[in-house]
């Protein structure tokens, strides 16, 4: 782009349902640069065609990521711009991205992220959860290491942010109010943005009654409340004291 020629890949959000939260900045990036790399073409294809937008697209994703990283960035040496662009939401954030940027940034190349749709930022901050500290652990092992992940999460004091699929959600809520207490506070955004968002809040043992009589469908975001932190006692604060004195002496 004129104003920032040196860039060499853009990481540019995309809507996360309702197509209207495509920001002004996004739409100049897609139109300028030479190649518009897609999690998958497709779905791409049918947001650029909303948008109005022709740009050569190529295939980026998990599959062929580690084989296509070092042809792009030849290219991008050569002056090539690129725009990475998932399905939904910000790539890199449970899609693929980070290989490529880290060889950009490896070969001296300018990489820019656009700010824009992400899905736990609205499901964290209508949670009703103590945003203030956070930990966003993606997706969980789906099979090996499901339980030694979540046993690496039972002394988290932060709010937990996971993404899950609407077929595991019930067994994921059932085992973490195994591990973390049925009573551990608990919601789940699912559909954001989009005609039938919903939001639940609740214990993990309320969400399971829930929703073992509510269908899910759609992209789901799950977020727990973390351990409450012990707060000390007064007579605790005075033998810590006392403790400290009889150190002193």
């Amino acid at each position: 782009m004129s104003d920032t020629p040196s860039v060499s890949l853009y990481l540019v959000p995309t809507p996360i349902g309702n197509l209207k939260d495509i920001t002004l900045r996004a739409l100049e990036v897609l139109r300028s640069v030479d190649t518009i790399l897609a999690e998958d073409t497709r779905t791409s294809g049918i947001l650029l065609k909303h948008l109005e937008i022709s740009r050569p697209l190529q295939s980026y994703h998990i599959f062929n990521e580690h084989k296509a990283v070092e042809k792009l960035v030849e290219r991008m040496r050569k002056g090539e711009v690129f725009a990475l662009v998932s399905d939904a939401g910000t790539p890199a954030i449970s899609d693929p991205g980070f290989l490529l940027v880290r060889e950009v940034l490896a070969n001296e190349l300018e990489v820019q992220c656009l700010p824009g749709p992400t899905a736990f930022v609205p499901a964290l901050v209508n949670s009703g959860l103590p945003n203030d500290r956070f930990v966003f652990e993606g997706f969980l092992p789906h099979k090996k290491g499901r339980k030694t992940r979540i046993d690496s999460l039972l002394q988290e004091t932060r709010t937990m942010i996971f993404y899950e699929s609407p077929h595991r959600l019930m067994k994921t809520l059932e085992q973490l109010a195994e591990a973390f207490g049925e009573d551990r506070q608990a919601a789940v955004s699912r559909e954001l943005t989009k005609l039938h968002e919903e939001n639940v809040r609740g214990t993990l043992s309320e969400l399971i009654s829930y929703y073992e009589s509510h269908p899910l469908k759609g992209e789901l975001v799950l977020l727990v409340a973390g351990k409450p932190e012990k707060k000390e006692t007064r007579e605790e604060k005075q033998e810590r004291k006392q403790a400290r004195w009889k150190s002193e002496d």
